[in-house]
C-alpha cells in the first residue's frame, strides 16, 4: 500500500485534488479525509459543540488515525468513519474498507504527526491564496453543510484564518512539492499519477523478484 498526503487551508482545493487522482488512477485508490478523525465531542451539548475550534490540531485524533494505517499496512480493513458538520458530531459507519494500492490522506493538519507523515511516499501542499480559499469554502459551506454566510464569516476569522496563519501555512516546508490553483490542475494530477504508477509497478516487479528467488 502506497500512502500519500494532501495539505493545505480550508477550500484550496484538497478533497478535489485527491478525488482527481483517485479517477485518474488505474489502481485500487482510496480516500481518507481528516475530518473523519474529529474527536467526538457527541457527549457536549450542540451550543458547546458549535463553539469548539474545529480548526485547530488537537481537535483530530491523531492517534486513531495512525493506527488505522497500522491495521491497513498489516493487510486487515478499518471501519469507514465520518462526521456530521450540521451537528458537529462523529457519524462513524460499519462499512469496511480494505488495504487499497493507493492510499490518499487529506486534511488541514496532515503534516502535523510525523509517525504519519513518515508513512507517506509524497506529501503535496496546496498553495493557494488565502482569499480564494475562503470564497471557495463559502460556497461549499452554504451548499453541501447548510451553514449560513454570517456563521461561515464568523467561523473563518475567529479560528480558520488564525489557525491557517498559526499551523497550516507553515506545513508547506513538510511538502515535497506545492500545486498552485487548486485541485484541478491537470499537469499537477498527470505528474503525481504518473509517479504513484511508477512507483507501484517498481513495487510489483520487487515482489515478482523476491517470489523468483525463493522459489530458486
Amino acid at each position: 500500500m502506497i500512502v500519500i498526503g494532501i495539505c493545505g487551508a480550508s477550500g484550496s482545493g484538497k478533497s478535489t485534488l485527491a478525488r482527481e487522482i483517485r479517477a485518474s488512477l488505474s489502481c485500487d485508490a482510496r480516500i481518507i479525509g481528516m475530518d473523519c478523525y474529529y474527536n467526538d465531542y457527541s457527549h457536549l451539548p450542540f451550543e458547546e459543540r458549535t463553539h469548539i475550534n474545529y480548526d485547530e490540531p488537537d481537535v483530530f485524533d491523531f492517534d486513531e488515525l495512525y493506527a488505522d494505517l497500522e491495521t491497513l499496512e498489516r493487510g486487515e480493513p478499518i471501519n469507514q468513519n465520518g462526521y456530521d458538520y450540521a451537528n458537529h458530531v462523529r457519524a462513524d459507519t460499519d462499512e469496511r474498507i480494505y488495504p487499497p494500492d493507493v492510499l490518499i490522506l487529506e486534511g488541514i493538519h496532515m503534516f502535523r504527526d510525523k509517525r504519519i507523515t513518515e508513512k507517506m511516499v509524497l506529501k503535496v501542499y496546496m498553495h493557494v491564496d488565502i482569499d480564494i480559499c475562503l470564497l471557495r469554502r463559502t460556497k461549499r459551506d452554504i451548499r453541501q453543510r447548510g451553514r449560513s454566510i454570517e456563521s461561515i464569516y464568523e467561523q473563518y476569522l475567529a479560528t480558520v484564518k488564525p489557525m491557517y496563519e498559526e499551523y497550516v501555512s507553515k506545513y508547506i516546508k513538510d511538502a515535497d512539492f506545492a500545486i498552485m490553483r487548486g485541485g484541478k490542475n491537470r499537469m499537477a494530477i498527470d505528474a503525481i499519477c504518473a509517479y504513484l504508477s511508477a512507483r507501484l509497478l517498481a513495487e510489483k516487479f520487487e515482489r515478482e523478484d523476491a517470489a523468483l528467488r525463493i522459489e530458486e
